[in-house]
């Protein structure tokens, strides 16, 4: 049976770049992001990669990669997060994430898992749940 853990994501710098033409509609990004994990995960300065789809000034949809190297639960090593998700014209964020098979190391080798979170765009801390098994 899964183990459910909560925490908080923290955002500490975004650096999004257009991708082709700034003009066009839907027009792509790719943002570079750091974030910080607090609570069951305990991940300082990640690094995190999204592709963005803008199917209009305020809605769209992304996915990034982000690698996270901490603590889960007081067991340490790395692992990736593949993130799936969308924003709309209310500026609500929905995101839904799920562990890379094979990428976790140290204690956490043998990491499976997925959690999601949802905010206002441009909330600098907001919560996330996570349930994952380690063997």
């Amino acid at each position: 049976m899964p183990t459910q853990t909560t925490g908080h994501l923290t955002y500490a710098d975004w650096q999004e770049k257009p991708v082709g033409s700034p003009e066009a509609s839907p027009r792509l990004a790719r943002a570079s992001v750091v974030n910080t994990f607090s609570g069951g995960i305990e991940a300082a300065r990640t690094s995190c990669e999204y592709s963005i789809v803008y199917t209009s000034d305020k809605t769209g949809t992304f996915t990034g990669l982000e690698l996270l190297t901490g603590r889960l639960d007081g067991r340490e090593g790395t692992f990736v997060l593949e993130q799936r998700g969308g924003f709309g014209a209310d500026g609500t964020v929905h995101c839904t994430f799920e562990v890379v098979p094979g990428s976790a190391t140290g204690e956490l080798t043998g990491l499976s898992g997925s959690g999601s979170f949802a905010c206002t765009a441009g909330t600098p801390s907001f919560p996330y749940d996570f349930a994952y098994e380690v063997g």
